[in-house]
């Protein structure tokens, strides 16, 4: 799908939530949309760029959008399911995920997150040499049809993001590489662990370029090579690469793609398309971000210091790394009218602030757009992985409701709830004690209750 497509369909989905109600300026101030055509588009495109000969399972980063039913929908479109938290593992259970389409990772495996994985058959990649002993353990006491793995780290640097980089020479993750006698003591670990098959890295994600996600990963590839030479058997059989194709935040358009990683990996680790090693990868962001927007109301306008500023329902709450790391995390902003249309007056600089309350809560500083009315509408492209999933209840701001949508042949959206909104009800006031007079003019308490996400 071009560019233009992208922007096309988001403008339609727009439009269709606002005439169906979805987006309201009194009841829906904000909403997340995904549009699961083009989630499906890139699933394809990701299998397209790896051989047919292969066998790879691309498993999605549970954490980019951890909702039931989107998991739901990738699983549809062929996917596995990658965890990295007790409660990820529950969602992709929960989403239908068969034990042998998930992998289990995480840094702080617990014992019994171990155990539950092993017992249900579900793939697990230690992270450290305490951690196989923990394994050991376990194994001796009770069998597991668990493919199980070793995440060593490469330690092949960072890239312009050090939070999102994880092969450092000093990263939490895995196993490093080149520290100490490390080499030799992860040889030794494969030789006394028949059951050890695979290996994992990741080296990062946004802001790693991919030379350095090929080289973080061609030095996991020989190392598989290494420990099959020194035991002179093939004991491992599977690499797990991990994810992080970064995504470009700064158009529509879906650069780099699947296929130049594919092209990458294969001048840096031709090895790994011998055919040898089954594969698993672990994307997230580069599958959903650009399938998704958030869409909110602006509800008052002012001009301070000589600048415009907006002040929207989208904000901290929803938009929490753009606003606390702008540098790092930019995100576009386009002007619509109330019907959600495309705004196309002269572009004057302005602010656009989010309804939190702490002067930093901006998602654009000084930017240049039509200038927005009370009652227009901004919309924030290539939010559909993290920032749906991962709220800040900053001002105990209730989470708003993601939809799915699909455009037929005939240009019509049909929509399907992701998530509904979180709700605020009134909880009454206790009654008074007989022998306690009740205590006049007290208000009435309110808190927020989160209702049950439907998965189907």
């Amino acid at each position: 799908m071009s560019g233009s497509d992208k922007a096309d369909r988001r403008e339609r989905i727009l439009e269709a939530a606002v005439q169906q109600g979805l987006l309201d300026s009194e009841a829906a101030v904000l909403a997340g949309f995904i549009d699961l055509d083009g989630v499906n588009e890139t699933v394809t495109s990701l299998r397209d760029a790896f051989p047919d000969s292969l066998r790879v399972r691309h498993a999605f980063a549970a954490k980019a959008n951890c909702l039931v039913p989107v998991l739901e929908e990738l699983r549809h479109s062929g996917m596995g399911c990658e965890a990295a938290s007790a409660g990820e593992l529950a969602q992709a259970l929960e989403a239908g995920f068969a034990p042998e389409q998930i992998v289990f990772d995480s840094p702080a495996k617990t014992r019994a997150e171990l155990v539950q994985a092993l017992s249900l058959g579900i793939a697990v990649n230690a992270d450290s040499f305490q951690e196989l002993s923990r394994l050991d353990e376990i194994l001796a006491a009770r069998g597991s049809g668990s493919r199980i793995g070793l995440r060593i780290n490469p330690q092949v640097g960072a890239g312009s993001i050090t939070a999102m980089s994880t092969a450092t020479a000093t990263s939490k993750f895995g196993v490093p590489l080149e520290d100490g006698d490390n080499r030799q003591r992860l040889i030794q670990a494969y030789r006394d662990r028949p059951w050890l098959t695979w290996v994992h890295t990741h080296v990062g994600s946004q802001g790693c370029p991919l030379e350095l996600i090929a080289q973080g990963i061609a030095k996991a590839v020989a190392f598989a090579e290494e420990v099959n030479d020194h035991l002179g058997r093939r004991q491992v059989t599977g690499i797990d690469i991990g994810g992080g194709l970064p995504v470009n935040f700064d158009s529509d358009a879906s650069t780099p793609g699947f296929d130049t990683y594919v092209a990458r990996l294969r001048e840096h680790a031709p090895a790994l398309f011998s055919g040898e090693y089954e594969i698993v990868t672990e994307f997230g962001r580069s599958v959903l971000a650009k399938n998704g927007f958030t869409a909110a109301y602006v509800e008052y306008t002012k001009t301070v210091g000589g600048r415009p500023i907006a002040i929207t329902h989208a904000g901290a709450q929803v938009a929490t790394r753009t606003v606390f790391a702008p540098d790092a995390w930019p995100l576009r902003v386009e002007a619509h009218d109330p019907r959600g249309r495309a705004k196309s007056s002269r572009p004057v600089r302005q602010d656009i602030a989010g309804p939190c309350c702490f002067a930093g809560d901006l998602l654009a500083r000084d930017r240049m757009l039509p200038l927005l009315d009370a009652g227009d509408i901004v919309v924030l492209p290539d939010t559909g992985a993290y920032y749906f999933s991962t709220p800040f209840h900053y001002n105990s701001l209730p989470e708003p409701a993601v939809h799915g949508a699909r455009i037929d042949d005939d240009g019509r959206v049909a929509f399907r709830l992701l998530r509904p909104a979180q709700a605020v009800h009134p909880v009454p006031a206790p009654r008074a004690r007989p022998d306690r007079a009740s205590t006049p003019g007290r208000p009435e308490r309110t808190t927020t209750r989160r209702k049950q996400v439907q998965s189907s």
